[in-house]
């Protein structure tokens, strides 16, 4: 028996690769990709599915929103889809539910689509009220609550991952759907977008200086203003960095200027 999948994630690619991971698994038939929360709340109200595959991040309708307003009822097994390493995944491990940290892996996709299929063979899938409240009050907490910024980022480096202290980047530069992270001369992928990551850090100590950069403060040396709309900042390794208008403003506005 095949089951009936939907993966929901606004970015393009992030649905493509899971998609494309996914197609590895016979017995996985996705009928629908949605781009955002109203979009994949409309599908499932009109037609049955058996596996969703759901970020939690998106814009005006998050995977909070989806999951509220479809009611336990309409939601079907869920395999949530999210960016934090540290709070989220312990709140699903407490309750047992099912879930992807970005990027995704294929070993651990493996895993989820294993416990997802136990579930539905054991007629339990689909979450108590209690437990659903549950992690719905955990996320929020995480993605709302006063310290709620990365401390550390999951990088691939050749055959194996590392972890990335926030601490240690020096600035981060866009790359399309990524973000280089420069850390003590070495550069790291990561799969999010730098306005996905400029909402995540914490301001004051990461900021957006131009469209395609973001910058950590505390490895600033040197700020230079090089004409009426134009500025540059020079970090503690001599590495200069182009700062637009909006960008200084910014900075004066936390009083580093």
């Amino acid at each position: 028996m095949s089951l009936r999948t939907v993966i929901v994630d606004d970015e393009p690619l992030a649905r493509e690769f899971l998609q494309m991971l996914l197609s590895e698994h016979k017995d996985i038939e996705v009928v629908a990709q949605c781009r955002n929360g109203q979009e994949t709340i409309s599908y499932l109200q009109a037609k049955p599915v058996d596996l969703l595959f759901l970020d939690v991040q998106m814009p005006e309708v998050d995977g909070f929103d989806v999951v509220a307003k479809l009611g336990l009822r309409q939601l079907p097994p869920t395999v949530f889809v999210t960016a934090y390493h540290e709070h989220a995944v312990r709140a699903f491990d407490v309750h047992a539910v099912d879930y992807l940290t970005k990027p995704v892996d294929a070993e651990r996709l493996a895993t989820a689509l294993e416990r997802v299929r136990e579930k539905i063979t054991a007629k339990a899938a689909l979450l108590t009220q209690e437990q659903l409240t549950a992690i719905l009050n955990g996320l929020r907490n995480t993605a709302e609550g006063l310290n709620t910024y990365p401390s550390r980022f999951l990088v691939r480096e050749g055959e194996k991952e590392i972890l990335i202290s926030t601490d240690s980047i020096d600035w981060i530069e866009a790359a399309d759907y990524y973000a280089c992270l420069h850390v003590n001369g070495r550069r790291y992928m990561l799969r999010e977008s730098i306005g996905d990551l400029a909402g995540k850090l914490d301001p004051r100590q990461f900021i957006r200086i131009h469209r395609s950069t973001i910058v950590n403060l505390d490895h600033v040396r040197e700020i230079y203003r090089d004409g009426h709309a134009e500025s540059s900042i020079v970090l503690k390794d001599g590495q200069r960095l182009k700062m637009s208008k909006v960008g200084r403003q910014k900075l004066a506005a936390l009083g580093k200027t």
